[in-house]
């Protein structure tokens, strides 16, 4: 059984602990026992491991006295020949490698971290895991052979204390051994969960093409927006260095000097970014070129404001506490202008809101259309949430949802997420049941991952009242920090929940106590 995950490992042994404690028979304890022994023990190369770890954190070393140079030429500013605009882009250069050397040094030092600590997670889980085996196997010696069909009918009072005796050896042991499998699983999820948003994170190695030089791939993955940690706030996710990059490539040589005139001309890196992700988004130079002459010298807060509805406002992930419904106290409002992104108070359109949020968040040009209106120049919070509630009742007929803008099924999710968000991420939906703790643990690193590359996953939420009724809602993953994850609802608003909290059914603080349960993900792929 060597090639199964480490949750079917616990699953199994899981089973064959309550066959070892349920078994009737000699027989049926013997081949309890044997399949406990069956499932593989945790796998992995604690020594190589362990060597690749303290490769990294010596390399975060070299890294840090890097990074002590750049930043010093950072802070004492260019010689003054760098004059005009050449010495501002030269200047926004320095700065982005400052900002990415330090970024290096912390992935190099966490990754180094992250290895070690599933090396040491790893030793222990093989030794417990031996050990248990060993007593296991001398229990199961103990037993003998397998009984005859007739022998193993009747059990006599002397044969019957023998094998409660062997049950109450061999349970200990299989109990010891799904410790380590559990404890092997844990440390590889995290362990997983840090390495691949550290990669994530490397967003300028993901833009191939030759195109932009490797100074401008460094300026657009570090711009962020205006407000905010900068590492929680960037304009570029790696899946829009990658799309953008690739569609550079694709371009033919007049409408690729028709948009790196239009790089060349923006007044700042976030309007280059921005530009970036609509061509990323998949906008062909057309649209790109009346999307620039709306965004075209606008300050920083101003481009954040129309083109990003999400963004988070400081560095703390924790709950901050519940209120008395059972909501996080630390939220976020996701606003324009104080007007909610969010859906109407008396309508269960919680499906096509959080879609149409989904979308803004990867595509400029519709979250402009829906924050500036035409001209792209609108400031009026109340015309704003006119536009918005009418896009949230066209999504909601575009899957077929209920009638009175009342819920929405899940083959029209997955058919709105296909039409309104799949054009610009690239990526299409799969419909994943998580009908208990071990399939949400089972599916997080690839729902972490697929939010770390910067595709929104949408999530759905229930609960049930003591009669029995259920309530549901659809709310989005947004972001991934450590153990915790970001979560828009659609009622305005984003938070942060615990990963344990998640896989066991305790997600009320993303809304409120009458929805706990994450059952469902319409997982990227």
């Amino acid at each position: 059984m060597a090639g199964e995950s480490t949750t079917q490992r616990c699953k199994a042994l899981s089973d064959r602990l309550k066959g070892v404690r349920e078994a009737d028979s000699k027989n049926e304890l013997i081949s309890a026992i044997k399949g406990a022994l069956a499932v593989h023990a945790p796998v992995g190369d604690v020594g190589t491991i362990e060597a690749t770890g303290n490769r990294y954190k010596n390399a975060a070393a070299d890294s840090n006295q890097l990074h002590q140079d750049v930043q010093a030429v950072a802070a004492s500013g260019l010689p003054d020949v760098w004059t005009g605009s050449t010495g501002a882009k030269a200047a926004e250069v320095v700065a982005a490698a400052a900002r990415a050397v330090d970024q290096q040094t912390s992935a190099l030092h966490n990754g180094g971290i992250a290895l070690l600590h599933l090396a040491d997670a790893l030793r222990t889980a093989q030794a417990q895991d031996g050990s248990a085996r060993s007593g296991l196997q001398q229990v199961l010696s103990s037993l003998g052979g397998e009984d005859g069909w007739f022998d193993d009918l009747v059990e006599d009072d002397d044969e019957e204390e023998e094998r409660k005796k062997a049950q109450q050896a061999a349970a200990p042991y299989v109990e010891s051994m799904l410790a380590a499998a559990k404890h092997a699983d844990e440390a590889a999820r995290a362990a997983a969960r840090d390495l691949n948003k550290l990669a994530s994170e490397a967003r300028a190695g993901k833009m191939k093409t030759g195109a932009v030089t490797a100074a401008d791939k460094l300026v657009l993955a570090e711009t962020s927006g205006p407000d905010g940690p900068t590492e929680l706030n960037e304009l570029l996710t790696a899946n829009d260095m990658k799309r953008s990059g690739e569609y550079l490539d694709k371009m033919n040589e007049k409408d690729r000097a028709d948009f790196e005139k239009l790089l060349a001309d923006s007044k700042s890196p976030q309007e280059r970014a921005y530009l970036m992700k609509a061509l990323a988004a998949g906008h062909n130079m057309d649209e790109i070129r009346a999307f620039q002459g709306k965004i075209h010298g606008k300050d920083p807060e101003w481009l954040r404001t129309h083109l990003s509805p999400v963004y988070t406002e400081d560095e703390d992930t924790s709950s901050g506490g519940t209120n008395d419904n059972g909501s996080n106290k630390n939220t976020d409002q996701v606003t324009f202008d104080g007007a909610n992104w969010k859906q109407a108070d008396t309508e269960g359109t919680c499906v096509a809101s959080s879609t149409v949020t989904a979308r803004a968040m990867v595509d400029p040009l519709y979250a402009l259309d829906l924050t500036g209106g035409p001209t792209g120049q609108e400031d009026d919070p109340a015309a704003f949430q006119q536009r918005l509630l009418a896009e949230q009742h066209r999504v909601h007929q575009e899957g077929d949802g209920g009638d009175n803008w009342d819920g929405m099924g899940p083959d029209g999710k997955e058919k709105v997420l296909e039409k309104e968000v799949s054009p610009h991420t690239g990526a299409e939906f799969d419909y994943k049941k998580m009908p208990d703790a071990d399939s949400r643990r089972e599916l997080l690193p690839d729902i972490e991952k697929a939010v770390a590359d910067g595709k929104p996953v949408p999530v759905g939420v229930e609960g049930y009242d003591k009669d029995g009724k259920r309530s549901g809602h659809a709310m989005m993953i947004v972001g991934q920090e450590g153990n915790m994850l970001q979560i828009y609802n659609p009622w305005g608003t984003t938070t942060w929940v615990s990963e344990e909290d998640f896989v066991n059914g305790r997600m009320a603080g993303a809304s409120d106590d009458r929805l706990p349960t994450a059952y469902a993900v319409h997982l990227p792929k």
